[in-house]
């Protein structure tokens, strides 16, 4: 008696679920059918790929330019010459055309 009943109870589910899943089966089967040869959890033929990133590549900044100063020496380091005199500052006092800077020799 009690089969009989979860037998009855089992087919009316079955039924509304029959009923309810009218509209997806109508669209077709999802069931699968094919043929596996080998063990189930046995491994794959290939792994599947494993893909790395991308290599990051950092293109270092260019130096900044070198400047090179070239320092003027001071005005006391220049000798003034006056081409209309033919001389240098303290033998000629004044000069008309004005008086040319000239880098003194270096003694070796």
């Amino acid at each position: 008696m009690k089969a009989a009943r979860i037998l009855s109870a089992l087919l009316c589910l079955a039924a509304v679920a029959g009923i309810t899943a009218g509209d997806a089966a109508a669209h077709g089967s999802r069931a699968r059918v094919g043929v596996h040869v080998g063990t189930v959890w046995g491994p794959w033929i290939y792994p599947p790929p494993w893909y790395y990133p991308p290599p990051v590549v950092v293109v270092p900044a260019e130096p900044p330019p070198v400047y090179i100063e070239q320092r003027t020496p001071p005005d006391s380091a220049f000798w003034h010459y006056c081409r209309s005199a033919g001389a240098y500052y303290p033998y000629v006092g004044e000069c008309r055309e004005g008086w040319l800077k000239v880098l003194p020799e270096q003694e070796k």
